[in-house]
């Protein structure tokens, strides 16, 4: 049996947000399919731009972060799609480099707790490539500016969901999006501010492309090193 520690790397380009989720069911199948054959895929990076939208979590309080009216959404070209995630509200829409990691957990040899902050490190990673310092906030998922004294600013969402241990969406972060259209939301249910890497960087900020390859290589090598530790695998399923 081969067993390969390398990640396929795929970009779907832009496409709406129903769209791209039967994109990420059908490579999450391919990969757990993989699991039985000759060489069992460690996992896939799927990168996307989405059309402008609004995505709703099954939590019970998520829609009532939705404040702006039917109206107000349609003046603005934003659809609201309900979604399997977890996490609260978000946004998502052109400018923003959305990443849907479909990762074999029990290859990778990581937990979901593990994972997800494998993740945060990764964005953390590739922000400070490009200059810009970031934190984690305690409680909150995702990743945020490190200014100093000012208030910490939200760069990177995220939002998981595992089946049989492969795990589906995952993150997005704002390269030139349109800010303003957080403003329609509560994002992630949390009343702090947004900002994108050209808030952040102005004229520096970098092309999509070379911070999809950056944040690529970052995931690569942290889940390359973690499959090859020790056995971590899960003895039972999480959802089916």
């Amino acid at each position: 049996m081969e067993i390969t520690h390398q990640l396929g790397f795929i970009d779907l380009g832009r496409m709406g947000y129903h769209a791209a989720y039967e994109q990420q069911t059908a490579h999450h199948a391919a990969v757990l399919a993989s699991r039985e054959s000759d060489a069992p895929e460690l996992g896939r990076v799927l990168f996307v731009e989405h059309d402008p939208v609004i995505t709703v979590t099954r939590r019970p309080d998520a829609a009532g972060h939705v404040t702006a009216s039917p109206e107000i959404l349609e003046q603005h070209g934003v659809e609201v799609h309900a979604t399997d995630r977890g996490g609260d509200v978000t946004y998502h829409g052109p400018g923003q480099i959305v990443c849907y990691p479909i990762i074999d957990l029990n290859r990778a040899r990581l937990r979901l707790h593990e994972y997800m902050r494998l993740l945060e490190d990764c964005v953390m990673d590739t922000m400070k490539s490009f200059g810009i310092a970031t934190q984690r906030e305690t409680g909150a998922t995702g990743v945020w500016t490190d200014p100093g004294c000012a208030e910490p600013a939200k760069i990177c969402a995220m939002g998981l969901r595992v089946r049989r241990w492969v795990t589906l969406h995952g993150l997005a972060i704002n390269v030139r999006t349109n800010l303003e259209h957080f403003g329609l939301i509560v994002p992630c249910g949390l009343s702090r501010p947004v900002t994108s890497m050209e808030q952040e960087l102005g004229d520096a900020c970098p092309a999509d492309g070379a911070v999809k390859q950056t944040l690529f290589e970052h995931l690569q090598r942290r889940i390359s090193l973690s499959a090859q530790r020790g056995p971590a695998e899960h003895t039972g399923p999480r959802e089916s």
